[in-house]
């Protein structure tokens, strides 16, 4: 199906020939049909299939054929997304499917300006963008209102649930305009029954849709498995990264301690690499993401929490260092490869920390990883080490226990005390009151 045979007015259809899109995905073939005449929807999609710009193409053309609301404080279209890199996706493809519609998009979340993004929101939005619980914070600040708000996509539900987002998106609907006063779309990896409730609880009998069958590995994925001792893991991943040179590749790792070891050793063997992980600064954590996106960078490391909701197009590697101990998380790391139709490859590393989750993962994924022979060529073991890194900084900051600051400039060290205080202070006795007699009182007149 091609976009110009559905509903669409031409300003939007600019904004999809912008973008490349000629032809719908299986997604939007599906849902955009019913949700084009105005019918609630709740949508099972993997990432990467294409339904962002299913709902975005759908409410931006709802948006210019229903009369606009007179002006106030509520934005016409409300987008709720778990993570801030999500948000920062749908917002920058959002400013592009409008075409030359003229409509405001705004972003809420965290990590940024926040007196900007509130005076963004106070001048009135077309559309607002955000994470929960920076939309609830402006909600009480009442800088805007959702009694007028008119159409609402909840984004990647299943995640909201793991992320402990639930209370708060249900702040927030309660909150809207009635269900039959308003359409609802909500998208999510799997529909389960927690995603249902919320679908009865605050839709209008929503038409159901299945794109993709839960607990799905995509299937154009290459899997790989290499059984690996912790010593040889780091010549592995060398290794391993010199035989697919070329490629665009994240590398996946179970703790934030390992993501920032694993970037100074690839450094410093001469790969270009950055990590985002949980405390990394939202705006040091876009430079990376655009620095991914656009080329320069051709190895990102990242932890699980880090990368919720990281959508990048052309990664042709997932390399998981540490097998996940969440079987979901294993899917869901290999679906940053292989997306819109690509094809992709993605490698695992199971050494005896984390080899006891494998069972786990393959029968969530009802197939076997194909397991390949670790030889001693793919092994590299002349690689420069970063543990001199680490001596050095222990010097520097050094912990209870461990090697001594080193004296010289720029060390605070306590003089010694002088010899005439020491002497005073060794025959000075401390002056004793003689039993039975009474202390001293001195009068306030003295």
């Amino acid at each position: 199906m091609r976009f110009e045979e559905l509903d669409i007015p031409p300003p939007i259809l600019e904004g999809i020939r912008a973008a490349g899109f000629a032809e719908c995905t299986p997604v939007q073939a599906l849902t955009m049909p019913e949700a084009l005449r105005g019918r609630d929807i709740a949508a099972q999609a993997q990432t990467g299939t294409g339904k962002t710009a299913a709902f975005l193409i759908t409410v931006f053309s709802r948006m210019l054929t229903s009369p606009a609301p007179a002006p106030g404080p509520s934005p016409r279209a409300l987008v709720i997304a778990p993570t801030r890199e999500l948000v920062v996706q749908i917002e920058a493809e959002a400013k592009l499917l409008s075409g030359s519609a003229g409509f405001r998009i705004v972003s809420a979340y965290g990590g940024i300006d926040y007196i900007k993004q509130r005076n963004d929101i106070a001048r009135g939005v077309d559309m607002l963008i955000g994470t929960p619980g920076r939309l609830i914070d402006y909600l009480k600040q009442r800088v805007y209102s959702l009694k007028k708000t008119r159409f609402l996509v909840i984004d990647e539900a299943d995640r909201m649930f793991d992320m402990g987002f639930i209370s708060d998106l249900r702040f927030l609907l309660r909150r809207m305009s009635p269900y039959d006063q308003r359409q609802s779309m909500l998208f999510s990896a799997t529909l389960s029954t927690r995603v249902m409730e919320l679908c009865y609880e605050h839709m209008n009998n929503p038409e159901r849709f299945s794109v993709t069958p839960e607990k799905m590995t995509v299937d154009v994925v290459d899997q790989e498995l290499y059984h690996v001792s912790k010593e040889e893991k780091l010549g592995l991943l060398l290794g391993l990264l010199k035989r697919e040179a070329g490629g665009h590749y994240i590398i996946f790792s179970n703790m934030k301690s390992t993501a920032d070891r694993l970037k100074l050793f690839l450094n410093a063997n001469g790969f270009s690499s950055a990590a985002i992980t949980g405390d990394l600064p939202q705006e040091k954590r876009l430079k990376v993401l655009n620095r991914f996106k656009n080329g320069t960078l051709s190895i990102l490391i990242a932890t699980d929490v880090a990368s919720r909701g990281l959508h990048v197009d052309g990664v042709t590697h997932v390399i998981n260092y540490d097998l996940p101990q969440d079987a979901e998380d294993y899917v869901h790391r290999i679906g940053r490869t292989a997306r819109a139709g690509a094809s992709g490859k993605a490698i695992s590393l199971a050494c005896e920390d984390y080899v006891y989750s494998l069972p786990d993962v393959e029968e969530y994924i009802r197939q076997k990883i194909p397991v390949m022979p670790v030889t001693d060529e793919l092994v590299v073991t002349d690689y420069e080490k970063v543990q001199g890194m680490y001596r050095q900084r222990d010097r520097r900051h050094p912990k209870k226990g461990g090697p001594e600051r080193p004296q010289g400039r720029g060390q605070h060290m306590r003089p010694a005390p002088r010899q005439e205080n020491q002497s005073l202070k060794a025959g000075t006795k401390k002056r004793r009151r003689k039993p039975g007699r009474p202390p001293a009182v001195h009068s306030p007149q003295g």
